[in-house]
């Protein structure tokens, strides 16, 4: 729970100190910014979910690319509109720990 509610504060302090003008640069329709992701960058999709309440809901999106290393983070609203929020090198991915019944991570 403290990894989530870090990663959403990591995602909205970004976003918070986002000047409008670097948001038009780094928003757009979200066909269109996967579609660079995958083409320009090879990268696909390889973690998601959803974060709000349930009035409002944003899509987290992180995608990567095992070829180049590279991985670009999204978040999307309800409109369709993808704002790029993280880019960086050198991705990994980590298995997720398995729990054992009856205790609470």
């Amino acid at each position: 729970m403290f990894k989530k509610l870090t990663l959403t504060g990591i995602l909205l302090g970004s976003l918070a100190v986002t000047s409008p003008a670097m948001a038009r640069e780094n928003c757009g329709v979200r066909e269109t910014v996967v579609a660079k992701l995958q083409d320009s960058y090879s990268e696909t999709l390889v973690a998601g979910g959803l974060q709000g309440n349930k009035s409002v809901q944003t899509m987290v999106e992180v995608w990567a690319s095992q070829k180049t290393g590279t991985f670009t983070m999204l978040l999307t609203s309800p409109e369709g509109v993808s704002c790029v929020v993280a880019v960086g090198t050198n991705f990994f991915t980590q298995p997720l720990e398995e729990i054992a019944e009856g205790r609470n991570g």
